[in-house]
């Protein structure tokens, strides 16, 4: 590959400095939810700094932000980036430090003049955090056809005001397009994502990066609890239908389904309660939560909603209340590509790191491009294991680190790959390219 080629370090921290400022709140914590103010500010941000880079810009119907160059030779484009949203009060590494890495690789490829057989593409993703329309890896979703536009098209948001559709249009998509959207085996070569650990692997072992071998499985289900409003102090309390009480036992069992299973790669979470009236001195008549299970292993999802179950039935016939369960997600283990990894374990062994691998105890848009292209990922240390907080925080240099392996391979992979031609009438109506300004 001739000379080894590095991105510029202190850029690439700059630039994430700079998209950590788009919804940060006055606790030092990133709001930047889907379609809210913040994540149509960002947008507009990513868009112009490419643009500036050079790239033909776009975004798709889903709302995808794409930037591209060109290559030297009629094949399908390598592509990587991550997604610039974030949880209420999140951390400003998870997604947009992916954003920031594969936008710093792209211009260092540009600055440098490094010629490419294929095409090159960076994307950020749509709404890949959970949100208030109840879709995760909603843009890559799409993309690899898990969600199609009779899916959405009826979708609100949670208080049932806002649909789907409109806030898509507002960011520059337009449901009605989705099926041109949509993208197949072929189209893409190779996609790859940098992202923070968000949990504690690489840091007990003292390891700056490391390449993912497969994504947890992740379960979700809406439960929800009616009993009976009444009156704190004058209901007596043989006479209680409480659900939330209801709603408890079935998180606490929750727990000792996921404790009994002892194994790292085995995660429960009932981490989104609501209940109504929700007052002081007033019996909670509803009470709803979601629960979210993480496990490679169908038997271990099976085990542990089988405590859910079990504890449903017995609020049911103890407390009086009913009990709805409703599956919002079941989304099975992914293994990533291997060649893909290979790459990025190349990349990782230039930076004089060990070539060490690992599961992915997060979802991430990587586990739905997997199904059309061979993709990979590349982690980051998370410093403490912290992920979904403001506490999120990667070393400078480690992230330096991620990003000039990641830059090493996808150099590798454009050798080293001839991925099918593009067909023209399946992936020209993909993106809405505007030339560059």
């Amino acid at each position: 590959m001739g000379e080894r080629v590095l991105v510029n370090g202190a850029r690439l921290l700059d630039n994430l400095s700079a998209m950590s400022t788009f919804g940060i709140n006055p606790h030092g914590g990133i709001d930047r939810a889907f379609a809210q103010e913040s994540d149509r500010q960002v947008r507009a941000w990513i868009l112009e700094m490419w643009a500036r880079m050079g790239l033909e810009t776009g975004t798709d119907a889903i709302a995808n932000l794409w930037g591209k160059k060109h290559g030297s030779e009629n094949l399908a484009p390598i592509v990587f980036g991550s997604h610039h949203d974030a949880v209420p009060d999140g951390g400003k590494y998870d997604g947009a430090m992916g954003v920031i890495i594969a936008t710093e690789i792209m211009q260092t490829i540009l600055e440098r003049q490094i010629p490419t057989r294929h095409p090159l593409a960076v994307v950020s993703f749509t709404a890949e955090e959970p949100n208030a329309f109840n879709l995760s890896t909603l843009g890559s979703k799409v993309l690899c056809g898990r969600l199609a536009k009779e899916d959405l098209l009826s979708k609100t948001d949670r208080s049932g005001k806002v649909r789907l559709e409109d806030a898509v249009k507002e960011l520059g998509g337009n449901l009605h397009h989705l099926d041109e959207a949509r993208l197949h085996s072929g189209d893409i070569a190779a996609f790859l994502e940098a992202h923070n650990e968000l949990g504690r692997q690489l840091e007990i072992r003292d390891l700056s990066v490391g390449a993912a071998a497969s994504i947890t499985g992740i379960y979700r289900e809406k439960i929800t609890v009616t009993g009976e409003s009444n009156h704190a102090g004058t209901t007596m309390m043989q006479d209680r239908k409480d659900a939330f009480l209801s709603l408890s036992e079935i998180a606490a069992a929750l727990e000792r389904g996921a404790l009994q299973r002892n194994s790292p790669e085995v995660t429960a979470t009932m981490g989104y309660v609501n209940l109504h009236p929700n007052e002081a001195n007033i019996i909670p008549g509803s009470a709803e939560g979601i629960i979210d299970i993480r496990t490679s292993n169908d038997e271990d999802l099976q085990f542990v909603l089988g405590f859910v179950e079990e504890a449903a039935e017995k609020a049911r016939s103890r407390r009086g209340v009913q009990v709805l369960r409703e599956c919002l997600l079941d989304q099975k283990a992914q293994p990533l590509d291997p060649f893909v990894r290979e790459a990025i374990l190349h990349g990782m062994a230039a930076e004089g790191e060990p070539e060490v691998t690992l599961t992915s105890m997060a979802g991430h848009d990587a586990a739905n491009m997997q199904r059309i292209a061979p993709s990979g990922m590349i982690f980051v240390r998370s410093v403490g294991g912290y992920g979904h907080c403001r506490r999120e925080y990667c070393r400078p240099e480690d992230i330096v680190k991620a990003a000039n392996a990641m830059l090493f391979a996808v150099l590798e992979l454009d050798q080293s790959m001839d991925a099918a031609k593009p067909q023209p009438a399946e992936t020209a109506a993909a993106v809405n390219w505007e030339a560059a300004s």
